[in-house]
């Protein structure tokens, strides 16, 4: 009987293995039902791997988490990013906090990452089963017999790494676990609407975002794409808002501060340009720091005529102008996935996990980490972050066990 089986060969499961040691190494099996591992980690960050976030604090780290924030504080108390900037320049992969404080290998690529944990594993002497998925999961009297492609497997015990998997959730549900059911937690805004219309890769670098039926608002970059919205602002409220969108079908109303100031701010700058710039020319002189063809686009959509000149500004056209920048409303009709970096809200009842630990509350030698559990949060490292400190903290329980 082997001691460990690893169900993923993503994130959490390659760190695991990876901080496991050689004696525990050479009875631990990895199953993999993909012909290659660690997918998202290939992909992360448009191929250059977002590691983790430069947030080094516990008690803050939470606050991007829309879901687990309180059950990870104990994790990252054992954990952090820091620890995870150390384990990887340990093994000789150096990392660099960029501006918005993500961190990314140094190489912009993903492949030292997944080559520093391909590296380990094998040091350890784990075995991997590549193409050979989980069918099921019994508990027996010693432990867990595993059917895969493969045959039946018995292990002690079985740590599940599956990420957000509905196929595997049936699995975790026989074995008596509850699953909170799936919803999209990182999307786009679907928006088809005369103002945005031909502007896409045009980008703001802060607006604010409401969703007032929600009582949803956020903050950050802005891009517009042939779709509609993206970029962090959109994502992050995409994040908070993932079950209260997902039960209206991704059709509501949202209200965007392009420039993040106020109507009245926006009044009181025209009205000087009046003066100041009485004979410019509206369309060829954009007062803003946005993309001149974004303030061609809301003139046109205000019906404001190409030869006016500043002076020739009524207050009524002033105010809609202004209005359009710092409070326009957009309806959204669905959503677009992020990229090929889809997560989830939903999964393990997180109630059902004691988090000092990653054990199962009901089931004893039966262990989670990584995006199976209902936990998730804003882009920017943190969804990989928690899979590292899930992945750390199981290996060391394990180690106490043998």
């Amino acid at each position: 009987m082997g001691k460990i089986a690893i169900i993923g060969g993503g994130a959490a499961g390659y760190f695991l293995a990876a901080n496991l040691g050689k004696e525990l190494g050479k009875d631990t099996v990895i199953f993999e039902q993909a012909q290659m591992p660690l997918q998202k980690v290939r992909i992360s960050g448009g191929g250059r791997c977002n590691v983790t976030h430069a947030c080094f604090d516990p008690l803050d780290l939470v606050e991007f988490y829309p879901r687990g924030k309180k059950e990870l504080l104990s994790v990252f108390y054992q954990f952090q990013p820091g620890d995870t900037m150390a384990w990887y320049d340990d093994r000789g992969v150096e990392l660099k906090i960029e501006d918005d404080n993500r961190i990314f290998p140094v190489s912009n690529s993903s492949m030292s990452i997944i080559e520093c944990l391909l590296k380990e594993v094998e040091k350890n002497k784990v075995r991997v089963n590549f193409s050979d998925g989980v069918k099921s999961i019994n508990k027996v009297e010693d432990g867990f017999e595993i059917e895969t492609a493969s045959g039946i497997h018995r292990f002690e015990n079985v740590v599940v790494t599956t990420g957000s998997t509905p196929k595997f959730w049936k699995i975790i549900k026989n074995l008596g676990h509850k699953i909170i059911s799936p919803v999209p937690s990182l999307f786009t805004f679907n928006c088809k609407d005369p103002r945005i219309e031909g502007l896409m890769g045009i980008s703001f670098d802060q607006v604010d975002v409401k969703i007032k039926s929600e009582k949803l608002e956020s903050e950050g970059p802005l891009l517009i794409t042939h779709w509609g919205f993206s970029g962090p602002g959109i994502l992050r409220l995409s994040a908070w808002g993932a079950l209260a969108l997902n039960e209206r079908g991704y059709k509501f109303d949202a209200e965007i501060n392009f420039i993040q100031q106020s109507k009245e701010d926006v009044i009181e700058l025209l009205n000087s340009k009046k003066n100041q710039d009485a004979k410019k020319s509206i369309y060829k002189y954009n007062p803003f720091d946005f993309p001149k063809r974004f303030w061609v686009s809301i003139l046109q959509y205000c019906k404001i005529n190409e030869n006016l000149v500043f002076a020739d500004l009524s207050k009524k056209q002033i105010e809609q102008i202004a209005k359009e920048l710092t409070a326009a409303e957009y309806s959204i009709n669905g959503k677009s996935t992020f990229k090929d970096e889809f997560v989830t809200a939903g999964g393990v009842d997180l109630k059902e996990v004691n988090f000092q630990t990653m054990e199962s509350k009901l089931v004893s030698n039966l262990f989670f980490a990584g995006e199976v559990l209902n936990i998730d949060a804003i882009t920017g490292g943190f969804n990989f972050q928690a899979c590292w400190s899930e992945a750390y903290i199981i290996s060391n329980k394990l180690k106490e066990i043998y």
